[in-house]
């Protein structure tokens, strides 16, 4: 099954911009993902195990190097928005 998720990023910091632009540098190192960046979200596109886990990992990495984060997500099946 496709998957497509919605994901806003907002850190816990005052210094919001190098968050939310390793959060990206992160999860764009999945090539098995479609990623479009717009200003207020990020869409991830991709077959449901891979893409839930690649979001894992990439929300893990990023609470990590950056520090914690609310994500607020719209997580859409068998819809294909790229």
């Amino acid at each position: 099954m496709k998957v497509t998720i919605d994901i806003s990023m907002y850190p816990i910091k005052d210094e919001y911009i190098k968050p939310i632009d390793g959060f990206i540098k992160i999860i764009n190192k999945f090539s098995d993902l479609k990623v479009m960046t717009y200003p207020t979200s990020t869409v991830i596109q991709g077959e449901y195990e891979y893409t839930m886990n690649a979001l894992k990992e990439t929300i893990t990495k990023a609470n990590k190097e950056y520090g914690m984060a609310i994500y607020v997500t719209k997580i859409i099946p068998n819809y294909m928005a790229l």
